[in-house]
């Protein structure tokens, strides 16, 4: 269920005890992120504005175009207090663009960097069922425009591959992934996420 407040758009009312996940809102799968999110027991938040950040127990970083995201969130007012939000130690998800958005190039919250676009342009996409750490059996992962980890330093643990490229990351509460969840149809990676924040609520 979403929730209004600052900077979050229409309100309904909330699963008691459900923690507040809030999907950047500024570019990509954000929809889709709120609906995965929501059907493994989060409330969301659409986030927009540095208000929106206020009391969100989780965020999720979707995709998008790394390079128009940095400009509209510099226009908000949104780079820094993202930052401080990303290195508070409250879980964050981010995806494709979002990956990209974590490493030093960018937001400087995990010690790697990205390589924009690694397997080619939107007409290269595609799909691949990989092994992801922690999860026992293989996951639909869509690819569309996707990075790749081209260096990491030694905190930053690997949790997925793709003929040996680094599409998947953790470190600490921060995990991060290549590809699309949101677009696959399975929902074990929301859904693992969201414990993740209920488990800090606790």
């Amino acid at each position: 269920m979403s929730v209004g407040g600052p900077g979050g758009g229409a309100a309904s009312v909330g699963r008691p005890h459900a923690p507040l996940v809030g999907v950047l809102a500024i570019q990509g799968g954000v929809d889709e992120h709120v609906r995965a999110l929501e059907r493994c027991g989060a409330v969301t938040r659409r986030v927009r504005t540095i208000a929106g950040l206020d009391g969100l127990d989780g965020l999720v970083l979707p995709g998008g175009e790394s390079t128009t995201m940095t400009i509209v969130m510099d226009r908000e007012g949104l780079t820094d207090p993202l930052r401080a939000f990303l290195r508070s130690g409250k879980p964050v998800l981010a995806t494709c663009a979002g990956l990209i958005l974590l490493d030093r190039e960018h937001l400087d919250v995990v010690p790697m960097t990205c390589a924009r676009n690694a397997f080619g342009r939107q007409t290269r996409s595609f799909e691949a069922d990989l092994d992801v750490d922690g999860l026992d059996a293989a996951f639909p992962t869509v690819f569309i425009r996707a990075p790749q980890v081209v260096e990491h330093d030694p905190s930053v643990a690997v949790t997925a591959r793709v003929e040996g490229a680094v599409v998947g990351i953790r470190r600490g509460p921060v995990e991060g992934w290549a590809f699309h969840p949101e677009l696959s149809g399975d929902d074990r990676i929301h859904a693992r996420f969201v414990e993740r924040v209920r488990a800090t609520l606790a």
